[in-house]
């Protein structure tokens, strides 16, 4: 009888263990059998697309920064220089090697800093999974919670007086207000570079319709307005 408490005791403990450490063990698999290469970074071209010195273009993976004349263009760019230009880093790959594009699509780690998490957690770059989430996605939400609780950069809040007063519905925008709201040149645009510009001016309960092919912008749509401050963001 002591002979089988013994075994059982040994394999409950057995069970714990396993557990206790599936997280850190699936990891550890998974970064075994993740596909990756090391190399020196040339030129920065924006604050989401490096060069190495093969030649070889590097989008980074599961982000957006703002476009050439968007705000906070040349502080991504900056920080991103800042962080990795002729330093040795790891690209970590997804599912897909390479863009239409033919660059690579990878997860840019300096040591074991994730670059990609450090650009959205600095408020210089939003999550973009236009090819389904992976290990890092919930990384990646979790600097964006970051980044709104800090309100910096891309995540300054909106001073405007209608900001609580739009919402966001399947193509349209709505003020909810009893008084008129001017989103003229507010923009709506999902997780990637399509966006879209307001013109109106809203009464009360009046919509304003939008136009965005989201096939490859995520499920995420942000709204900011005039003077480039977040309004709201919503998943879809």
């Amino acid at each position: 009888m002591g002979m089988v408490n013994e075994k059982t005791i040994f394999v409950v403990l057995v069970i714990l263990l396993i557990t206790i450490n599936y997280n850190f063990l699936n990891n550890k698999v998974e970064d075994f059998f993740t596909d990756y290469q090391t190399g020196v970074v040339e030129r920065v071209i924006d604050g989401d697309t490096l060069v190495l010195e093969t030649s070889e273009h590097v989008r980074l993976l599961g982000i957006n920064t703002p476009e050439k004349g968007e705000p906070y263009y040349e502080e991504a760019k900056e920080f991103l220089e800042s962080r990795v230009l002729n330093k040795s880093i790891t690209l970590k790959y997804g599912k897909e090697k390479y863009d239409k594009y033919q660059r690579l699509l990878a997860y840019v780690f300096l040591e074991n800093e994730n670059i990609n998490v450090e650009i959205v957690e600095s408020g210089l770059g939003n999550y973009y999974f236009y090819d389904g989430r992976d290990k890092y996605s919930g990384a990646l939400e979790d600097a964006w919670t970051k980044c709104l609780e800090e309100e910096i950069n891309l995540c300054e809040p909106s001073q405007n007086y209608c900001k609580n007063c739009i919402e966001i519905a399947e193509d349209y925008v709505i003020n909810s207000c009893s008084f008129s709201c001017d989103i003229s040149d507010w923009e709506i645009k999902g997780e990637g570079r399509e966006k879209f510009v307001f013109s109106e001016v809203l009464n009360e309960n009046q919509k304003a319709y939008f136009e965005l092919d989201l096939s490859d912008s995520g499920r995420t749509l942000f709204l900011r307005d005039s003077e480039g401050k977040l309004v709201l963001w919503e998943t879809h």
